[in-house]
């Protein structure tokens, strides 16, 4: 709950009140901070004295959250834009073609 609260909170500064000028700086701390962030999630895994014995149940666990997202982002997507076809962006002429307007 606090990580989501700390999530809202950077969107809502980002957001209003951090100055565009700040925007390299502060892509090159998100960078570190994510090396760092992966870096820690090494050493805490790599303390764990039944690591080698749990790497299956691992894999599996890494397998779940990356395909279940996003199975369910295509399925989303496909839903949308199949009930949802004239959105903005892509006109369609009377035949039903696209028109590619720049």
């Amino acid at each position: 709950m606090i990580t989501i609260c700390v999530m809202c909170a950077g969107i809502l500064v980002g957001k209003f009140l951090f100055s565009e000028r700040f925007k390299k700086g502060n892509e090159l701390l998100q960078t570190l901070c994510t090396a760092l962030l992966i870096f820690a999630m090494g050493v805490t895994l790599g303390q764990k004295e039944d690591l080698f014995d749990d790497l299956a149940s691992l894999g599996l666990d890494s397998l779940l959250f990356f395909a279940l997202p996003t199975a369910a982002s295509i399925l989303i997507v496909i839903f949308l834009t199949r009930n949802f076809p004239g959105a903005k962006g892509s006109k369609k002429d009377p035949e039903g073609k696209e028109d590619q307007a720049s």
